[in-house]
């Protein structure tokens, strides 16, 4: 057989769940520029700014209708970062969303055999906490919790993961955990940065890690190489202290002793003049940085963008 008789190869089915977010439609569109791929989406939300050739469903994670999706076979894929993150949506509802859609998406891939899971978690399930060490690697208890009943999701979904990634061995499954995403997307670290002025705690400069969200999509787009699976800590271009990304961005501080902080801002939060949660006052107290070497030497992931196109892109235009 010629070189010329070969079939190109098969473009690979990936479903991204949250596709309609921020950081959905990045990972969307770097993966859409990429020629191995062809990108599903799965939203209850609507996606009208999606590229022509992208099929979005728009249906609830937890219903018949998403299964549908999965039960019509030839998913290579399931990209999965569509957890809700709103502090003023009930503990009920957060819940059922983020741990009950995680858990049906899982058994969907397992009934249907879908090759490849990549889930988006975060280094917050770690927990921001005095003792920490300089940094934590993958097998640090996750901790965040047990300060920050808010992250309780967060770490189940891990846990979630993990725990499918023992059982369904026939299936290369990857946890992401990149430190703060900063950029257009409506996280608690870009929202703080946005702030103006930015509360910052008297006696309290931790060092911090962040990455830029194009960099998230990068990756995601290691995670989905084939063989490849594992837990990962993913980091960015390096660790700075607090107060020099806020100088960085040139934003007005608002230097506040810690014990006044939480009452004032959850005042502030419960009037809707704030939309920043106070159990995050926690990320700006203490250290929570991570080791991202085993991303780097598995996956081959490195961050692409500067330290300060990282913190600038909180500002970038939509």
């Amino acid at each position: 057989m010629s070189s010329g008789d070969l079939e190109p190869e098969r473009r690979r089915k990936v479903v991204i769940t949250g596709i309609a977010g921020r950081l959905g439609r990045v990972v969307a569109r770097a993966l859409h520029h990429d020629p191995r791929f062809v990108i599903e989406g799965l939203d209850r939300r609507p996606f009208p700014e999606k590229p022509k050739d992208i099929i979005h469903h728009q249906v609830d994670l937890r219903s018949k209708k998403a299964r549908e999706v999965f039960r019509a076979g030839d998913i290579d894929a399931l990209v999965h970062m569509g957890l809700m993150h709103d502090p003023r949506a009930t503990a009920a509802e957060l819940y059922s969303w983020n741990v009950g859609g995680t858990s049906k998406l899982l058994e969907y891939c397992a009934a249907y055999s879908v090759p490849k899971v990549v889930v988006l978690s975060s280094a917050n399930v770690y927990g921001p906490r005095p003792e920490n060490p300089q940094f934590l690697t993958e097998e640090a208890p996750l901790l965040a919790a047990q300060r920050f009943p808010a992250m309780r999701d967060l770490v189940e979904i891990d846990h979630l993961a993990s725990t499918f990634f023992w059982k369904a061995r026939d299936i290369e499954t990857v946890i992401l955990r990149p430190v703060h995403i900063l950029g257009r997307v409506h996280n608690a670290p870009s929202n703080y940065l946005r702030l103006d002025p930015i509360p910052m705690l008297l006696g309290f400069d931790p060092m911090v890690q962040v990455i830029h969200e194009r960099d998230i999509a990068e990756a995601v787009t290691c995670a989905l190489t084939p063989g490849a699976r594992g837990i990962y800590n993913i980091v960015g271009p390096g660790e700075v202290p607090l107060s020099v990304i806020v100088r960085e961005l040139g934003r007005r501080t608002l230097p506040i002793p810690h014990p006044i902080a939480k009452p004032l801002y959850a005042l502030a939060f419960r009037l809707g003049m704030s939309g920043y949660p106070v159990a995050e006052f926690d990320f700006i107290r203490y250290v929570c940085m991570v080791d991202g070497a085993r991303a780097e030497n598995e996956l081959g992931f490195r961050a692409r963008a500067t330290l300060r196109e990282t913190i600038r892109a909180v500002d970038d235009p939509d």
